[in-house]
This record gives C-alpha cells, structure tokens and sequence, in this order.
C-alpha cells in the first residue's frame, strides 16, 4: 500500500518531480538506495534482501517504483514470480507485456520526461501515459478519487510548486507530507501509514524523491526513524 506522487512537466526541457513513501512488512529486510547489483552498472535502488529485486531503481534518465495492488493471476502458488525483477527490468528498458506470473501491482515509470503506468490485476494488464501536471497512485487506479488518501491529498501536493530556488526542491511536498502525519497512521487517509488495522503487517518504513530528466536521475532517500511515525525526513 505504498503511495507516489509524480508530476510530470509540461515542457520537455522540465524534470519529472517524484516522491514515493514505501509500505512494508518491517520484518522484512531492505539495502538503502545504492548500487547493488553488479551485473546492471549504473543501476541504484533500494534492494529487497530476500528476494533480491528492488522496489525503486533508477539510472541516467529513467526510474522505477513498484507499488502492490490487490490481484492473484490464475498460477499454483508454487509457480508464482517475485514482483521485484519487475523494476530492475524496467528501468533497464524491459516493460512488463502479457501475463505477469505475479501478484498484484502498480508499476510508475519514467523515461526522460515520459510518465507511464502500468497496472496488472492478476487479469489485465493496463499501460497509460500519464499526461503533464500532478498525479498519485497507491493500491488502485491513477488518481483514482475512490482511494482515500488521493481523494484527501492530491489538491495540496498539487498546489505545492517543486520549482523552488537551491537543490531542495522537495521541500514543499514535504511539508504537504508532514501534514498528512498529522492524521492516524490506521487512519485510511494517511500516506505515512500503519496498516495492520486494515489487516496488513506492512506499515511507512522510507521515502525517496527523485527528479529525472533524459540522461540524468537524482534520487534521493531517507528513513523513517520509527515504521509508522512521521519524523522530519532528511533526504540525501
């Protein structure tokens, strides 16, 4: 139940601004952003320790974040793929096609100035360009008004401009999040989130903010000191 927000420009000579805050199961252990994988020079991303994928990756020019949505494909349990190897492929180049045998998900992508995302319910597989201005995502559709802490947040990560002056553009998306911690994380509005009420053992572990544009990606990161609980981020 991981939210992005992402704003894509309308001039191409404009970087993609995104944030994404990263639910998961705190038992489960992760590698901060870096370059973990030998074999994709260039490649950083915050590495799953168990199954070895990422759930955001980038290189010059592109980024990849996954976000898990509800979606069992018609596989044995027994035949069904890690959704990590999604991103590292992704953001090499290899979009998902067909029938993914995995889980659920929501897939944002960024190449150069372009915006995609791709979401597979265990049934269909759906790819939209997104088009210029500020999106959200999480566990449904783009922008999809019945998901509560879009319906709550999009105006005001709207109306926060990500063309400040100096390098910390992110700040006014981070006050908007700061403010969205002034809510119960159980609290289904929330984006840092603690999900066990709705019967999930995932809850806000990290956020990353990047800005993308053809050849370059500045990728950001920063923990939350407590899974859950807001903390000023400190991203670097």
């Amino acid at each position: 139940m991981c939210t992005v927000v992402v704003r894509v420009p309308a001039s191409p000579h404009e970087p993609v601004r995104l944030l994404a805050v990263r639910d998961e199961d705190p038992h489960r252990p992760w590698n901060p952003l870096g370059a973990w994988w030998p074999d994709r020079p260039g490649v950083v991303g915050v590495q799953d320790r168990l199954a070895g994928g990422a759930w955001l990756a980038a290189k010059p020019g592109r980024l990849a974040v996954l976000l898990n949505r509800a979606g069992d494909p018609d596989l044995p349990a027994d035949a069904i793929e890690s959704r990590g190897g999604i991103v590292l492929d992704s953001v090499e180049g290899a979009a998902p096609t067909g029938r993914p045998r995995t889980l659920g998900f929501n897939l944002v992508e960024v190449d150069g100035t372009t915006v995609t995302a791709t979401g597979w319910d265990g049934h269909d597989l759906r790819r939209v360009t997104l088009g210029p201005g500020t999106h959200m995502l999480a566990h449904d559709d783009v922008d999809d008004p019945t998901t509560a802490r879009i319906r709550m947040w999009l105006g005001a990560f709207t109306e926060a401009p990500t063309d400040v002056p100096g390098d910390a553009w992110w700040e006014p998306w981070r006050e908007v999040l700061a403010a969205t911690a002034r809510l119960s994380p159980s609290d289904d509005r929330a984006i840092v989130r603690d999900n066990r009420a709705h019967g999930y053992p995932t809850l806000s572990l990290l956020a990353c903010v990047a800005s993308v544009r053809p050849g370059e990606a500045d990728v950001r990161y920063a923990e939350l000191e407590s899974p859950g609980h807001w903390n000023p981020l400190r991203f670097a």
